[in-house]
């Protein structure tokens, strides 16, 4: 779920700028989860390689964001992106230890970088209609994230469930490309 990538513009910026970056947001989601639910990683160098992709990601799509961004946003992205790419170092050290090294490091970076988007949802509002599935993908991420660092002390934990929170990712960033088409098209 960790995207600012946001919902549409309000009359200031007609968000459109936004719509490579929903849907790469989307693709890119996607892919992943299904190549981690599919090989269903377990601990050593490839999985360090796959479970860095998808921070690795957010840095370029977060890049990419706040490129037209405000700045009051443009600080809340960089912090975003800065955090993601420190994820994507940790998450490949944490591959090469165990399962629940991987779910604590990807739940801190959940719920850290869910409280950013939140940050740049709220300073966005002023300017940006539609900053909700952000301001919901942001709070579900803190929550995911608690519930990661739950599983890593739990008795089988499993790298699958990071599939699920990419796909969950994906359809919000999908709501708020549907949201962005159909502004434009009431305009």
């Amino acid at each position: 779920m960790s995207t600012s990538v946001s919902a549409p513009a309000a009359p200031a910026s007609t968000g459109r700028e936004q719509v490579p970056l929903l849907l790469a947001r989307v693709v890119f989601a996607l892919v992943w989860a299904v190549i981690v639910a599919v090989v269903a990683p377990g601990i050593g160098w490839g999985a360090a390689i796959l479970l860095a992709l998808y921070p690795l990601g957010d840095v370029v799509l977060v890049g990419l964001d706040a490129r037209s961004a405000g700045s009051t946003a443009r600080v809340g992205l960089a912090a975003n992106a800065a955090l993601s790419a420190l994820a994507a170092v940790a998450l490949a050290l944490a591959a090469t230890q165990d399962v629940p090294s991987v779910l604590r490091v990807w739940g801190a970076w959940a719920v850290v970088a869910g409280l950013g988007q939140l940050v740049v949802a709220l300073s966005r509002r002023r300017v940006r209609r539609g900053q909700w599935p952000l301001v919901v993908s942001g709070a579900l991420s803190v929550v995911v994230g608690v519930a990661f660092v739950v599983m890593a002390a739990g008795p089988a934990p499993e790298l699958t469930p990071v599939a699920g929170y990419a796909v969950a990712g994906a359809v919000f960033a999908l709501v708020g490309l549907l949201r962005l088409r159909h502004s434009s098209t009431a305009a």
